[in-house]
């Protein structure tokens, strides 16, 4: 009963908000950022944590604005859910304003070679794969949400302009191998923690990061070209930016599966380059350390993320 409560309220703000405009939802998202900031505790602590061990030399002024600025970009992605979902399609278009590095899609493709997009969670993936599935044969990998009662506007939105949804089974490894071998794209989450027994540890802004291995897997049997593409909020705050990057020559490392996972977490740090605080911080990235137990998962995990809580309060 709960859930179908909940589900109902966020259909509806989503639907309210796909009327409005990038920018007046970043608008929004500024003005409830303070509000947030006070009730977000769990947010605010991880994403604190994030940034130290990301940018350890900043000043303390300059971590309170870090926190601030990060939440803000994280709201409005939340914001931009209904726009990227239900908006009018032309105008969800119009608001891409340029795309940088296409070239890189379009050649692999043009050399008969499928092609590998990492998306991390930057800016706003959802425009990514709108921009993506509407220009290309995409496919991606799909968890239903926890609120199952979500499911059919999240799945359709994501749909909306032919993007191919599989499982995050077998049977969805083998669907994005086949579209690889017919010379598509497809979409991977390269920081998203994998199960235990699906990655290695890598270096990610000098932590260990446990990071997913299918990559190389894919691409050993297919010869795909690997990028990471990410939708940037433009400076103005008045739409997007596409940037597609060559990743780095690591991820091809198909006999060595921690050489290329570290390739992988170098690709993302080259996106999240483009601007960090666009990048969503108040993710547990290190949830999984080096020695920790599979069968105790997360002991390691509460230890590290309650650091923050002994020390100084930013």
């Amino acid at each position: 009963m709960k859930d179908n409560w909940q589900a109902r309220l966020i259909m509806r703000l989503w639907q309210v908000l796909s009327q409005r405009t990038p920018h007046s939802l970043w608008r929004l998202a500024s003005r409830f950022e303070p509000f947030y900031s006070l009730i977000g505790v769990r947010e605010r602590r991880i994403t604190r944590m994030n940034l130290r061990q990301a940018f350890p030399k900043v000043s303390d002024e300059a971590r309170r604005q870090q926190i601030h600025d990060s939440l803000r970009h994280s709201i409005a992605t939340m914001m931009e859910l209904g726009f990227a979902w239900q908006g009018d399609p032309d105008e969800v278009e119009k608001s891409i304003v340029e795309v940088h590095g296409r070239e890189l899609l379009d050649e692999a493709r043009a050399e008969g070679r499928g092609v590998i997009v990492l998306a991390p969670h930057f800016g706003n993936w959802e425009i990514l794969n709108f921009w993506l599935s509407s220009h290309f044969p995409f496919t991606a990998m799909y968890e239903p949400p926890k609120i199952s009662a979500l499911d059919p506007v999240i799945r359709s939105g994501r749909e909306r302009m032919g993007a191919q949804l599989v499982p995050t089974t077998s049977r969805g490894v083998a669907a994005l191998l086949k579209a690889l071998k017919r010379s598509e794209a497809i979409g991977i989450l390269p920081d998203q923690v994998p199960d235990w027994g699906s990655g290695e540890f890598a270096d990610f802004f000098g932590h260990p990061a446990y990071t997913a291995t299918l990559l190389p897997r894919l691409v050993s049997r297919t010869n795909a070209r690997v990028v990471t593409g990410v939708a940037k909020r433009r400076e103005d705050r008045k739409g997007f930016d596409i940037h597609f990057l060559k990743a780095d020559e690591r991820v091809y490392a198909q006999e060595d599966e921690a050489l290329s996972a570290r390739g992988v977490n170098a690709s993302v740090e080259a996106a999240i380059a483009l601007d960090p605080m666009q990048y969503q911080w108040e993710y547990k990235r290190y949830r999984r350390t080096p020695g920790q137990r599979e069968n105790a998962p997360g002991w390691r995990t509460r230890r590290f993320y309650k650091q923050g809580r002994a020390g100084k309060k930013l």
